[in-house]
């Protein structure tokens, strides 16, 4: 796995992602077990997903929100995601390995990982089965689904 000048071999990179929920954090914690063995360089990443906003069809009124309800709803995304984050750091901390952390707000949790990977030249995605919207009937959840099916960076599924 290592070269002779001891530098990691197939996986130096690996982006994680986590929605802070109990599964994500499984995922995270494999994730940084895998970049402390592999000596790899671990980047956490949560997305938030933007306001869903109504913009009504045909005679029905939709829903338009004002500049102040979008910076409310923006500040509570940075501060969902600053905890999540800050969580991830003390375990990262815990296990002796550092961590960069990062947050992409207003963005498609699938499509921001995939984006992420590419633009660091990741060779590894680790992330959970399943977040927040996963139910357990289902497999795999949507996000991660879309992640595999995109299939430009490997990626390592943690149940």
């Amino acid at each position: 796995m290592f070269d002779e000048q001891g530098s990691p071999g197939m996986y130096s990179n690996i982006p994680l992602s986590t929605d802070g929920s109990e599964v994500a954090r499984k995922g995270v914690e494999h994730g940084l077990a895998l970049a402390k063995a592999l000596n790899a360089k671990a980047t956490v990443i949560t997305v938030t997903e933007p306001l869903p906003i109504d913009y009504g069809s045909g005679h029905a009124s939709g829903w338009i929100p004002t500049k102040a309800e979008i910076e409310s709803f923006d500040a509570a995304c940075k501060e969902r995601a600053g905890k999540v984050l800050d969580e991830v750091r003390a375990r990262a901390e815990q296990i002796g390995i550092s961590v960069e952390l990062l947050h992409v707000p207003n963005a498609h949790p699938a499509t921001a990982i995939i984006a992420t990977a590419k633009s660091r030249g990741s060779d590894l995605i680790v992330m959970a089965s399943h977040g927040r919207r996963g139910l357990r009937k289902l497999l795999l959840g949507s996000q991660t689904s879309e992640v595999l099916v995109d299939g430009s960076v490997p990626v390592l599924v943690v149940h």
